[in-house]
């Protein structure tokens, strides 16, 4: 990571690729976050260098961003848990719980929002291979592991060897979404594509799935701009 300084700095991750054949910059739209991708054999300074000579185009990009763009979570902060909005608060005892619209997080207030992340994530893991199950049940297949990840670009995914693969982040839509995003990719299962087939799969296990999808279309960009960390 470089530090661009000025008012106010801007934190860059360097991305090296064996791809790039050259220096280039991107602000996600999603939450701010800035990239500058380089050439493997690339030195550090010529990045840096490039980055400074693009300053004001990065500087006027990142303040065009609406300031909703990033919500950093900690206490006194909503989130979004299965669809419900609950306010981060002060709790007692070891574990996180649930208790009205208040999600209660003890310990140290400075670690509430990575305390957060975690505890999102068990809890998609367990709807989410519930959800998998089910509908590899339905189809009559099975897959062979289940990963989550922090993606920008998909909700999931499904390889030829049955690896499933979801953003955690769904935990924090309605329930029928993520049901929706798991039978998307368990009815790759049986289409590894997107045919009229894999359609009639999705259509077949998951009725209605166009509601979902257009929840996600819609909305899903808010579950991103969410930050658990600094």
């Amino acid at each position: 990571m470089a530090i661009l300084p000025g008012s106010p700095p801007v934190e860059v991750h360097l991305k090296r690729s064996a791809r790039a054949r050259r220096f280039s910059l991107r602000v996600s739209r999603l939450d701010g976050k800035v990239t500058l991708s380089m050439p493997l054999r690339a030195r550090e300074g010529e990045a840096l260098a490039f980055l400074k000579g693009h300053e004001g185009w990065l500087r006027q990009t990142l303040e065009s961003m609406p300031e909703s763009a990033v919500r950093p979570v900690g206490l006194g902060s909503v989130v979004p848990v299965e669809g419900r909005q609950l306010l981060v608060e002060q709790g007692a005892g070891r574990s996180i719980r649930v208790e009205g619209d208040s999600l209660l997080v003890p310990g140290d207030p400075a670690n509430a929002a990575p305390r957060v992340a975690a505890w999102l994530k068990v809890l998609a893991r367990d709807r989410l291979a519930t959800a998998s199950t089910r509908y590899a049940g339905l189809v009559g297949r099975r897959y062979s592991t289940l990963v989550l990840r922090d993606t920008r670009s998909r909700w999931g995914s499904c390889s030829p060897d049955g690896r499933l693969m979801y953003s955690w982040r769904l935990i924090m839509a309605p329930p029928p979404v993520l049901d929706y995003v798991a039978a998307h990719e368990v009815a790759h299962l049986v289409e590894l594509n997107h045919s009229p087939a894999y359609w009639a799969v999705v259509e077949r296990i998951c009725p209605g799935w166009k509601a979902q999808r257009a929840w996600l279309h819609a909305q899903g960009q808010a579950l991103h701009r969410l930050r658990f960390q600094d």
